[in-house]
């Protein structure tokens, strides 16, 4: 039997079976075990661990604190690796929001952050350095890379990640409100409701990164932003990289549908034209040239799931070579302030190359405090 181990941003540990049933359809079977029984952290929203060897992990907590410790399940404790919540404006959907290490990290000691700030509301991109304590940051590195004013508290996007050309990309919500009332997403002079692709290894045009010289909209006499990868993004909460360097997102829905989208270079993704697969605005024949539909959508509803998170692609072989390609989908319930888990089964196809591990939260605030606040995800396929 083959094992394969993948770790989450929303900490619960996943048993997922792989085993056959009628009319030849498989179906995937769910159980959730509690990992790290002696941690708990305030409203986690990530978890990363740096390519150095040492095995630890990092929490991000939105409130503006990363905390770290060894990726041993009878740990007693972890340390307060930076603390920020001076800097943060916290709440709703606004906060520490996302963490990426720089693939050198084991010798540069450099990682970037995604957080909202005030006076003006704006989202941050910076860069900060790790101290001569491999468990401590130092608080005053601090590098402003990108600064993107929030109209609204919501909508902020959040994640950055590195991809596997070395570029550093970003995902920014629409800057909020619903309906996206000035239709940013739309509009290329500005980062709301786009994914940013960055260098962040080197300096030009006075600012502290560059623009890859094959960004789309590099070098335009029109004002489209140089720093914008995809657009037509509605709330990219989070997205992946899978093992032949596709880009996955998972683009939070305005009310009615919820979708992933596989990104790619100068894609119009549709929002607010489109969600989903439906015209939004217009409500009905609305041009749909250039647009890319999602791959996959589901309702927003009791039957479909709510508000997606994202989730991880998983490509495995069983013994005869035959890819095995998973799509899952979890929601989480809130009762009188304890978190219950209700798990799906989903049909899993044998006929696709990818599979997304889709996260779906009940709640529509997807950083809520009341969403699974002690403990930490690992999922463990096992065929």
């Amino acid at each position: 039997m083959l094992k394969f181990i993948y770790t989450f941003s929303l900490f619960v540990l996943l048993s997922v079976f792989i085993f056959s049933c009628k009319n030849d359809e498989t179906l995937a079977q769910v159980n959730i075990e509690r990992t790290f029984p002696n941690l708990s952290f305030q409203n986690p929203v990530d978890i990363q661990t740096p390519n150095d060897g040492t095995n630890r992990l990092f929490v991000v907590s939105q409130l503006g604190k990363i905390f770290v410790f060894d990726n041993d399940n009878d740990i007693q404790s972890a340390k307060t690796f930076l603390d920020i919540t001076d800097r943060v404006l916290f709440g709703g959907e606004q906060g520490l929001l996302g963490l990426a290490f720089h693939p050198n990290y084991n010798s540069n000691g450099v990682f970037f952050l995604n957080y909202t700030t005030s006076n003006p509301r704006r989202t941050l991109i910076s860069k900060f350095t790790v101290s001569n304590n491999p468990d401590s940051a130092i608080k005053n590195s601090e590098e402003i890379l990108l600064e993107v004013e929030q109209p609204y508290s919501n909508h902020n996007g959040g994640q950055l990640a590195f991809g596997p050309d070395g570029f550093l990309y970003i995902s920014f919500g629409d800057g909020g409100s619903g309906g996206d009332p000035e239709n940013r997403a739309q509009n290329l002079t500005t980062l709301l409701g786009s994914i940013a692709r960055i260098d962040v290894n080197n300096e030009a045009n006075g600012k502290k990164y560059s623009i890859p010289n094959d960004n789309p909209f590099k070098g335009n006499s029109d004002g489209s932003l140089g720093e914008i990868y995809a657009y037509g993004l509605r709330n990219p909460w989070r997205f992946s990289f899978d093992s032949t360097g596709k880009l996955w997102a998972a683009d939070v829905g305005q009310g009615e549908w919820e979708e992933i989208d596989i990104i790619e270079s100068g894609g119009n993704y549709g929002w607010r034209i489109m969600e989903g697969n439906h015209c939004y605005n217009p409500s009905s024949n609305c041009n749909q040239d250039g647009l890319i539909l999602p791959v996959w959508e589901y309702g927003h509803n009791p039957e479909g799931g709510y508000s997606i998170t994202g989730g991880y692609v998983y490509e495995g072989e069983n013994n005869n070579e035959l890819k095995i390609n998973i799509f899952m989908q979890i929601t989480f319930l809130e009762i009188y302030g304890h978190s219950i888990y209700q798990i799906r089964r989903i049909p899993l196809s044998l006929n696709l190359t990818e599979i997304f591990l889709l996260l779906v939260l009940m709640k529509k605030r997807i950083c809520s405090s009341l969403i699974i606040k002690e403990a930490f995800i690992k999922l463990f396929l096992i065929m």
